[in-house]
């Protein structure tokens, strides 16, 4: 991912705060003929080492998986819906419209695991999620009606080897710009203009106590 110096987030606990909100991630890997990718939620885990990786799994009807044995190298890429179309007209200057976004490029070796790591990544999993549900999935439903299933997924690991972060937000344009990107937003009936204009706003106040 090309990532201008101005766009650049290097703090660890930042991307890995990113990598926990947004978990649905493409993950790409090579194919026979072209790349291939599959939408796939994705965990952040410590394994045995204490190494932070990436696990998941697919449905074993999906082929994606069988390549990994010759093709294990793989991108995750996490998107953000914080992101919106940004006019040049509100610059005060005449320019090029541009896209505000925010994104996260992981890239690694995969491997395929089974058995009892499988369960565990599974278990971590479900739990994680089912945190939202006002009657959450039971240990006895886990045990009983999903581990029947398990035959039909296929469980893998991402060794981190790379990542590359960049929070595309206009900090590349004067004051005088930067806030008027912010009130334009502000000013739209979208909700991702206003998602775009607070997350600016959070990365001006920073950059103003960095500053003191």
């Amino acid at each position: 991912m090309y990532v201008p110096k101005f766009f650049e987030i290097k703090e660890w606990p930042e991307i890995i705060r990113f990598m926990k909100d947004n978990p649905l991630a493409s993950l790409v890997s090579r194919g026979n003929e072209y790349p291939v990718a599959t939408h796939i939620p994705l965990e952040l885990e410590e394994n045995e080492g204490g190494d932070t990786i990436l696990s998941g799994h697919f449905a074993r009807a999906n082929p994606q998986w069988k390549l990994f044995e010759s093709h294990p190298e793989v991108l995750a890429i996490f998107l953000s819906p914080v992101q919106h179309y940004i006019s040049s007209s509100w610059y005060n200057h005449p320019n090029v419209p541009t896209w505000n976004y925010m994104s996260i490029h992981v890239y690694g070796h995969l491997r395929v695991v089974e058995g009892k790591r499988l369960w565990k990544s599974l278990e971590s999993m479900t739990h994680l999620h089912e945190q939202i549900s006002s009657h959450p999935l039971t240990e006895e439903v886990l045990q009983g009606e999903i581990a029947k299933q398990i035959g039909g997924i296929v469980g893998f690991e991402i060794d981190i080897e790379r990542v590359e972060a960049a929070y595309k937000m206009s900090q590349n344009r004067g004051d005088e710009d930067y806030k008027n990107v912010m009130a334009e937003l502000e000013k739209l009936e979208d909700y991702k203009a206003k998602m775009v204009a607070k997350k600016m706003s959070e990365i001006m106040k920073t950059k103003q106590r960095t500053a003191k």
